[in-house]
């Protein structure tokens, strides 16, 4: 497995992401509506975890697609840890504890590890 790809798809997953939670919050019809925000998301994660599948699988298609999206969700979670908790949870009042107990932040990471199953489930994995 190529860890330095898993990792820069796993980061660049979490720019994405991190980048459009926080440019929601410049827009009002956005920014008031949760469920729209969660979509606008939802589809950014997927356009982004199937350009960095594709990009992956170019020169490696032997590796499993649950085994890439786990690490790509941690490598996200862990970015979250280490950047998005502490420099801008935590300044606005909240927690660890409180981000991870968010069910948004397990829905996301289990939708990233979907897409690139299923991306790998539907483009690459050989016919048997």
């Amino acid at each position: 497995m190529n860890y330095v790809k898993m990792l820069l798809a796993g980061l660049f997953v979490w720019v994405c992401v991190s980048a459009a939670f926080y440019l929601s919050v410049l827009f009002d019809i956005i920014n008031h509506s949760f469920n729209i925000n969660l979509l606008i998301v939802l589809v950014i994660m997927f356009l982004s975890s199937t350009n960095w599948a594709s990009f992956y699988y170019k020169n490696d298609p032997k590796k499993h697609g649950l085994l890439l999206g786990l690490g790509m969700s941690i490598t996200a979670v862990l970015l979250d840890v280490s950047i998005t908790v502490p420099f801008v949870e935590i300044p606005k009042g909240s927690s660890y504890s409180h981000f991870f107990a968010s069910p948004v932040i397990w829905i996301l990471v289990v939708f990233n590890t979907a897409t690139v199953f299923g991306y790998w489930k539907l483009k690459i994995k050989p016919k048997k």
